[in-house]
């Protein structure tokens, strides 16, 4: 029997009194597979991942992950479970160092923390090592407050690794960067290991095209395909309702 999916979701629906932003959304997300999400505005891209995160429960459907039903689990407990999320808004903490913001996601991820500026060396040795990887060695005592649009990015993927996720949703990891900023966010993301499970959602067709394995298109709250990059760059229906827009744009 083949392992079960690291994410896998079926018949998903969410409605907002009598809008249905997700209906009947499935999807099956192999281990170690890079899977872009993309669609034109209102397809249900960051409904999707707000359910998929515990942010939103849906109305119907499941949610599995490594194939355990956590339909409707909190947040903090599928972050448990090896789920974690990098925010399209900045979700840091602006008067603390980019290592403190660091320590604490790796102090969180062990269990109860009192909030405090207080350091381990060993903590701080951990959080150094995520930022090195990140790209932002030399930038450890820098506040985030004071920190550029890209490198506040490249912490946030430094918190969202610190959790030691096995499951990463990516939420518009390029929105608002510059041609050199992208190239270099997304040349991080295609050099994350591979036991690590990446859904995407993203704008940019070059970085989509780039980083994914497969890709599922939404609209209108519907799949309506799923296949490689060249699969899905050929699909008319894709092209007619979004791609060849987006492209052009």
């Amino acid at each position: 029997m083949s392992a079960a999916p690291a994410l896998a979701v079926e018949g998903l629906h969410r409605s907002f009194g009598g809008i249905h932003a997700l209906d009947g959304v499935s999807l099956a997300v192999a281990d170690g597979e890079r899977r872009a999400i993309i669609g034109p505005n209102g397809a249900g891209k960051t409904t999707l991942f707000n359910v998929l995160t515990g942010e939103i429960p849906p109305s119907s459907g499941t949610v599995r992950l490594e194939g355990t039903d956590v339909t409707g689990l909190a947040t903090s407990d599928l972050a448990r479970r090896g789920l974690a999320r990098m925010y399209q808004r900045n979700e840091l903490f602006e008067p603390l160092t980019a290592r403190e913001n660091v320590a604490l996601a790796l102090a969180a991820a062990k269990g109860p923390y009192r909030l405090s500026r207080a350091r381990t060396s060993a903590e701080s040795a951990e959080a150094d090592v995520y930022l090195e990887r990140v790209g932002l060695a030399g930038r450890e005592t820098a506040r985030a407050r004071g920190l550029s649009h890209g490198e506040r990015r490249q912490l946030e993927l430094a918190i969202a690794l610190a959790q030691s996720p096995r499951v990463l949703l990516l939420d518009e990891p390029t929105a608002g960067m510059s041609p050199a900023e992208t190239a270099s966010i997304s040349r991080l993301i295609g050099e994350l290991d591979r036991s690590l499970t990446i859904l995407i959602v993203e704008h940019d067709m070059d970085v989509v095209f780039r980083l994914a394995d497969r890709i599922t298109v939404l609209h209108e709250g519907r799949p309506i395909a799923e296949g490689t990059p060249a699969e899905v760059r050929g699909d008319r229906l894709v092209n007619d309702v979004y791609l060849g827009k987006a492209l052009e744009a």
